[in-house]
């Protein structure tokens, strides 16, 4: 290998990658851009959905209870429901989102509570269904507080007070850091998100260096240049990992400033402890996951190139990306997944591991063992895919296949 070569390489191709707006467009503008949209846009409007969908009055509908005046009473005048006429399709009416929930009562219901019977409620909603769901949600509270009202009325009849009930009272209490609890929210999905933007940062400088290359015509004039094949793909190589490298990095910072500038703006409308728990981040654990993340822009850039290679159009390879991509979100998505913990047996899957370990990282958790054994295999995997990557470079049939 020539290091001077490969700097010359590596400097040409940056420069040219630099000129392109495609280049900047995905390397900079989305970083930057996603990641306050996905934690600020996203998490806004899901706020503001399920705000609007918690303050609306639900449309609700009641069954039975034709000889139960006081509960039905009771319903008409509480103010988180809405009654509308009974109907027989109701079960219908749920469904077509006219009837949010739809509760069943028994005719002699105010009787069977006089009597100490216990009477059923029946509580139709559609599941899945937000809105729904939180009409039903009122409905359970209204008998649940019912259910206790009724209970009270019962002891003080028979002299017996009410703490009988709750012989002790039950108080949870955070004792975890700030930045442990804001670690294990963001854990779960920072990893996957980073990952993500690792692969999509490297993906077109990468396809541009190589299937692009060919679709100009340009491959053959490289070739011809007084340059080795090693170090020709090397320097194209380290073009598309700085590239991959830069878009983590611009990520990270983004996520950074979102954080901070989401602190200033909960700060006033939180408790005073809700706004630093928010946006407490361990900033050893963001620089963990940064150093555990080199060997897995590796293995991207090193696979993209290898996918450009092999492509004999850009098209054809942005048609190859789609798999590949697949490829990486399957073991980042089940890295989420609420149980999944690392383990021997993870530690060693590729790019899994690395979302586990990360979101130990983040949450302020450092097990070495486990840091050491995903570093050591994520690189060995990195390794043999640029290897199998200067391979391809030195085969003709591979570069110029029709």
């Amino acid at each position: 290998m020539n290091g001077r070569a490969i700097q010359i390489v590596y400097g040409k191709e940056l420069r040219d990658s630099l000129r392109d707006r495609r280049t900047i467009l995905s390397m900079i503008v989305i970083p930057v851009v996603v990641m306050p949209l996905l934690l600020f846009g996203v998490g806004a409007l899901m706020v503001k959905t399920v705000t609007q969908a918690r303050q609306e009055t639900p449309h609700v509908m009641i069954l039975g209870g034709e000889n139960s005046p006081k509960v039905l009473a009771a319903l008409r005048a509480s103010k988180s429901l809405q009654l509308v006429p009974a109907t027989g399709d109701y079960t219908n009416q749920i469904v077509e989102k006219r009837v949010r929930a739809v509760v069943k009562l028994p005719s002699d219901f105010d009787a069977a509570l006089a009597r100490g019977d216990q009477a059923e409620v029946d509580i139709y909603e559609y599941q899945g269904e937000m809105k729904s769901g939180f009409a039903a949600e009122n409905l359970n509270n209204f008998f649940r507080n019912l259910s206790d009202a009724t209970v009270q009325e019962r002891l003080a009849g028979r002299g017996v007070p009410v703490a009988v009930l709750k012989p002790f009272a039950i108080r949870r209490q955070n004792v975890a850091p700030p930045s442990k609890v804001t670690g294990n929210v963001l854990g779960g999905i920072l990893p996957y998100i980073i990952i993500m933007m690792c692969l999509t940062g490297a993906m077109y400088p990468a396809l541009d260096v190589t299937a692009g290359e060919k679709e100009r015509g340009t491959m053959e004039t490289i070739l011809c240049c007084p340059v080795a094949r090693t170090d020709l793909v090397l320097g194209k190589f380290l073009m598309v990992l700085t590239a991959s490298l830069g878009t983590v990095l611009l990520s990270l910072l983004s996520l950074g400033a979102t954080l901070h500038f989401a602190k200033r703006a909960l700060a006033n409308s939180l408790p005073p402890s809700a706004p630093h728990t928010f946006a407490a981040v361990d900033v050893g654990g963001v620089a963990g996951m940064f150093l555990m993340l080199l060997p897995v822009a590796v293995l991207f850039s090193a696979l993209l190139l290898m996918v450009g290679l092999f492509s004999k159009s850009f098209r054809e390879a942005q048609s190859y990306c789609g798999p590949l991509i697949m490829v990486a979100v399957v073991p980042a998505l089940v890295g989420m997944l609420p149980g999944v913990e690392l383990n021997a047996s993870f530690a060693v899957v590729p790019l899994l591991n690395v979302s586990l370990v990360c979101k130990e990282m983040i949450a302020g958790s450092w097990h070495w063992l486990y840091i050491l054994l995903i570093f050591g295999s994520t690189c060995l995997y990195a390794g043999a895919a640029l290897a199998a990557t200067v391979w391809l470079f030195h085969r003709e049939e591979v570069l110029f296949r029709s």
